[in-house]
Formats: structure tokens, sequence, C-alpha cells
């Protein structure tokens, strides 16, 4: 059963309709689900991280943390942020290469293309949550 959710920023959280993906993720902490934003930014500024607070456990920048994605350890080191193990975890992103990463470290890859899509499939992972 997975337990944790990985999204990357920009082209997920930055998509016209992201709206809805944050009230998703404010529904799914709600529920137990435990979320990281997953970004190869090199950091966070302290306003991002007083906003993102609002719906994520874990803040995990590649910058910060010295290893990018599509790097599997990058991933690992969200997942133990969240005190998960990977395969507890699905990863969004707008990139294929990066899902792919996540795939190899054990996680769900998703693949977002809009966010009504997303949302649909991860209804579907999270059901039994």
């Amino acid at each position: 059963m997975l337990k944790g959710l990985l999204v990357d920023f920009a082209g997920v959280l930055t998509d016209p309709d992201a709206g809805r993906f944050y009230d998703y993720l404010a529904a799914a902490r709600e529920r137990g689900v435990r979320t990281a934003l997953l970004s190869n930014a090199p950091r966070a500024s302290d306003e991002v991280k007083n906003t993102m607070s609002d719906f994520f456990d874990a803040l995990v920048f590649s910058g910060e943390v010295g290893v990018a994605k599509p790097d599997p350890a990058v991933y690992l080191i969200a997942a133990e942020r969240l005190g998960l193990p990977a395969m507890r975890c699905a990863f969004v992103d707008d990139s294929a290469a990066n899902v792919r990463g996540a795939v190899e470290a054990g996680m769900v890859g998703v693949h977002h293309r809009s966010v009504s899509e997303t949302l649909d499939r991860l209804a579907v992972l999270f059901a039994a949550g």
C-alpha cells in the first residue's frame, strides 16, 4: 500500500490547473499520506519553504542534497525524509526520464501530462490508503 507521494515542482505544480493538485495534496495529507516536494532547484527560499509547508511534509532540493533527478539516490533521500521505504511511494513528474529514475529507485512512477489525468491515476494508486 502506498503511503508517500513525491511531486516535482516545475511542470506539475506550475500547470495551469495546479490549484486542483494542491487541493489533492492537502486532502491526501489529511488522510495520512506523507508528501514531499522533490525539485532539481539549487535551494528553496524561506518564502517557498513557508508556502510549501502547508502541502508537504518534506522539501528536497537537489542543490541542498548534492544529487539530482533522475539519479535514483535523490528519490531514496526523499523517501527517507518521509520515513518510508521507496516501494511505499509514488512520484509524479512531467519528465519521463525523471519518472524512470524513481521507478529504478523502487517507486511507482506517474508521468504527468495533465492535472486531471494525474489525479485520476493517483486516485487509483492511493485508493487502498
